[in-house]
């Protein structure tokens, strides 16, 4: 694994984060094409998936000044702008939400609704500290990759931007499969009391709301399973830092549900595929790599 994660992929050939990314993009279009009656603004996404496309293949085999920084780079708003898409894509490809089997599993193995359950032990405080811990999902992920660019241990950012990249866009799969948009939507009848916090509960709940689309973006947990995922990339750069990452991890994965984000069966799927992709993509990572 050392020497893996030591070799930095060079040249004008396609990385492994570029294929994954790549095959993405042609089986995203595949089912743009599919549904292109169905789905809202279809000429706009084709037309990105075209210029998305043109833009990497250009920065690969026409290297430029800005080649080195974009190719390390550039799978954060690539993987973002997937994610915006999917707002469109399920709701037009799978007509009939998850969200009712999803309820029902939490409710046989727990007896009771998870995210109803959780209103006795309410606290303004806690609400409050959650909601940060949730906010923070996106910068606590990028930030192993952060310190690793910094360190300028080029070889192992690769591996951390193939590993993230391929979580998320995983993660996108499954809520095409599984499409569902959470228990604070289906179990709000059930709801006996509001989620309230301190100071800056409202603006962040409220930013999250507009940023997710109302997108069916739960099964499997994404903040499970990348929070995951970071947290045992994190050891790449010190046993303590891997220490704060496990109890973030643990904090997130609590939150999710007493949030209402998620029923528990997400986190199951979300911690199981992560456990998956830290097993097989060290191997799936050396065959692309050394495939030009």
């Amino acid at each position: 694994m050392a020497e893996l994660l030591n070799v930095l992929p060079a040249g004008r050939r396609l990385w492994p984060v570029d294929k994954i990314i790549l095959g993405y993009l042609v089986f995203s279009s595949i089912l743009l094409v599919g549904w292109w009656g169905a789905i809202p603004d279809r000429a706009a996404l084709a037309a990105a998936h075209v210029g998305a496309v043109a833009l990497l293949l250009i920065e690969i085999k026409l290297p430029n000044p800005t080649s080195w920084f974009f190719r390390f780079w550039y799978p954060l708003p690539y993987v973002g702008a997937c994610y915006k898409e999917m707002a469109g894509l399920v709701p037009a490809i799978r007509h009939h939400a998850a969200d009712g089997w999803l309820a029902n599993a939490d409710l046989r193995f727990w007896g009771a609704y998870p995210t109803v359950w959780l209103e006795r032990i309410y606290s303004p405080a806690l609400t409050e500290y959650l909601q940060i811990v949730y906010t923070l999902f996106v910068p606590a992920v990028l930030l192993v990759g952060f310190i690793l660019w910094r360190q300028r241990r080029y070889g192992e950012f690769q591996y951390f931007a193939f590993l993230i990249a391929l979580g998320y866009l995983a993660s996108y799969v499954g809520y095409l499969l599984v499409p569902a948009l959470g228990p604070r939507f289906l179990l709000k009848p059930l709801e006996h009391m509001p989620l309230q916090g301190l100071w800056l509960f409202q603006n962040m709940q409220h930013t999250l709301n507009r940023l997710e689309s109302t997108a069916y973006d739960c099964f499997p947990s994404g903040h499970t399973e990348l929070t995951i995922l970071a947290c045992s990339m994190s050891r790449l750069v010190s046993n303590r830092l891997f220490g704060i990452y496990f109890c973030y991890t643990l904090s997130i994965i609590f939150a999710t549900v007493y949030l209402r984000y998620h029923y528990t069966v997400d986190l199951l799927a979300g911690a199981a595929l992560a456990a998956a992709l830290i097993l097989v993509s060290p191997f799936f990572y050396r065959v692309l790599r050394e495939r030009a």
